[in-house]
């Protein structure tokens, strides 16, 4: 029998030598591209320099830099756990996780995105460890991207040194530059560079569609998964722009230059104004520019969002691959019980939001009681991101390519002193890696010690670690032993497969007006009036 993957593997940059983690084998801590700092903050990703003799990757390497939140519930995991690596610029680092038994394995290859509204997380969280999805038969891939202001900043001397006339999107070119390090180098981890599924929750399940959509995603991945986000963010809207971003719309009271914070009585004097010449901003210190700056998210920058992917993705211009995407029941539980509205109440906003479709909208919506008509109203932030995946699938299977869409429903047991939640944002992590017993990640609240020996838990972990795999593997996640899961043919028909405890998802009549709003505030604007960059 040949031996399994080696302590020391043979990268483009140098050897590395790993380490071994319940079984599997794990190298940590390996640079994908230079430091971006000095001249190199906001750059596209440089290529990482050469090393002689053999480089251990026993250790994460930094986390990006993002804020503690020592004091909120649960923390940071991604800083703020006793064993957290330190932040520093210096972050473009990833991980890889194989139980292969040799270099030639050719096993398919889950690149993980994380999420954190672009301000937070790692690649080395332990909700999202890779050992469970390795034993398998995975190699397992997670990496740091950069954050906030370091990670979506644009400036005008930016787009004139980046070659492309364009900048902004910094945290995107860090997800080209890891996957084309995967293209390069993770055959010798035993992993197919020809079958590699990106797999993202959140702000990493936009930037894993992202990655579908842009023309430098081509070749790079032939799968995606996209967790509860979709390519224009949580719900369909559209797509910032640079031209807005460098000459935003006036906004009443004034704002405070640079990100800097508004005085008041015993606030102290100003700050200084905010440099705007790039030499000046790349002389501020990393906690200045942290506290001083604000990222801006992802926008159409004309290069890695050539336009607006609303369009992209209508027109069938993205990069075909197979899709499964999905959303929670409970989406938005971690913000507390939904607000009490009367049916009047209700009824009154939706013709404010929907005019002409305010009627169909009602009677899909099937409120007629002040009880139905909060549960409704409180379902706002789920079903609109349900309706994200739904359209996404929708576009992606018209490629001709399969798609498959979920509900998840399986609310955890909350911590002490904690609330229920529900199948909660995020909630799905834990479950996907098969994590159970591991710190979560914010807002999930559960409880790690009852979740990780609960028996149905375990089983639906069980579950969708193997639908995971298994996707990745093939592009259809059925398997022995598991539930059908019946593949999304198109939005008029396909209903989501539910992942948990029985329940009902967004009706195709309540999804149907989201469609019709869709087309009529988003797409048919678009249409008309092409985007700036």
């Amino acid at each position: 029998m040949r031996a399994a993957i080696p302590d020391t593997v043979k990268t483009d940059a140098g050897q590395l030598s790993g380490t071994t983690q319940g079984g599997i084998r794990v190298f940590k801590g390996i640079p994908f591209a230079a430091a971006p700092v000095g001249p190199l903050r906001w750059r596209e990703p440089q290529p990482v320099a050469k090393w002689d003799g053999v480089r251990k990757a026993d250790a994460y390497g930094h986390a990006c830099v993002q804020n503690n939140a020592k004091q909120r519930f649960p923390v940071n995991s991604a800083v703020d756990l006793p064993d957290s690596p330190g932040m520093s610029e210096d972050c473009l680092y990833l991980n890889v996780w194989t139980n292969a038994n040799n270099a030639n394995a050719k096993l398919p290859v889950m690149f993980w995105i994380y999420g954190g509204a672009y301000t937070e997380g790692a690649g080395h969280m332990p909700a999202q460890d890779g050992v469970t999805l390795a034993k398998k038969g995975a190699v397992v891939v997670t990496f740091n991207y950069r954050l906030g202001p370091f990670g979506f900043y644009s400036h005008p001397e930016l787009d004139a040194e980046s070659g492309h006339n364009a900048s902004g999107n910094q945290a995107m070119l860090d997800t080209i530059a890891a996957l084309k390090w995967v293209q390069a180098n993770i055959a010798n981890f035993g992993g197919d560079p020809k079958n590699v599924t990106v797999f993202g929750e959140s702000a990493g399940a936009v930037m894993s569609a992202v990655v579908v959509g842009s023309p430098l995603g081509k070749g790079l991945i032939n799968r995606a998964i996209s967790e509860s986000g979709a390519y224009s963010g949580l719900a369909v809207a559209r797509m910032p722009t640079r031209q807005q971003i460098y000459n935003p719309a006036p906004r009443g009271g004034g704002r405070a230059g640079g990100g800097g914070r508004p005085g008041g009585p015993g606030a102290g004097p100003e700050p200084a104004p905010l440099p705007t010449a790039l030499v000046d901003l790349r002389a501020l210190s990393t906690e200045e520019v942290q506290r001083r700056m604000r990222g801006q998210g992802m926008i159409v920058d004309g290069y890695v969002i050539p336009e607006d992917f609303n369009l992209t993705f209508a027109s069938g211009r993205q990069n075909a691959v197979d899709v499964l995407v999905g959303s929670n029941k409970d989406e938005g539980g971690f913000q507390g019980p939904p607000r009490p509205v009367t049916l009047a109440q209700f009824e009154q906003q939706v013709r404010q939001q929907y005019g002409d479709l305010a009627d169909e909208f009602l009677k899909a919506s099937g409120a007629k009681t002040d009880e139905e008509a909060t549960a409704a109203a409180g379902n706002a932030f789920r079903d609109g991101i349900h309706h994200h995946e739904r359209l996404y699938a929708d576009q992606m299977a018209k490629t001709g390519k399969k798609a498959w869409l979920y509900f998840f429903t399986k609310g955890a047991p909350p911590a002490p002193g904690q609330r229920a939640q529900g199948a909660v944002h995020a909630g799905e992590i834990k479950y996907v890696f098969n994590t159970l017993g591991n710190p979560r990640i914010y807002p999930d609240n559960s409880d790690p010690a009852v979740v990780g020996k609960d028996p149905e838990d375990l089983k639906i972990a069980d579950q969708m670690s193997s639908y995971w795999v298994n996707f990745a593997k093939t592009g259809d996640p059925n398997g022995k032993g598991l539930p059908p899961w019946p593949a999304f043919k198109n939005k008029e028909s396909g209903q989501a497969m539910v992942l948990g405890p029985a329940a009902t998802p967004p009706t195709i009549a309540l999804m149907t007006v989201y469609d019709k709003q869709y087309e009529k505030n988003i797409l048919t604007p678009l249409k008309t009036v092409p985007a700036t960059k």
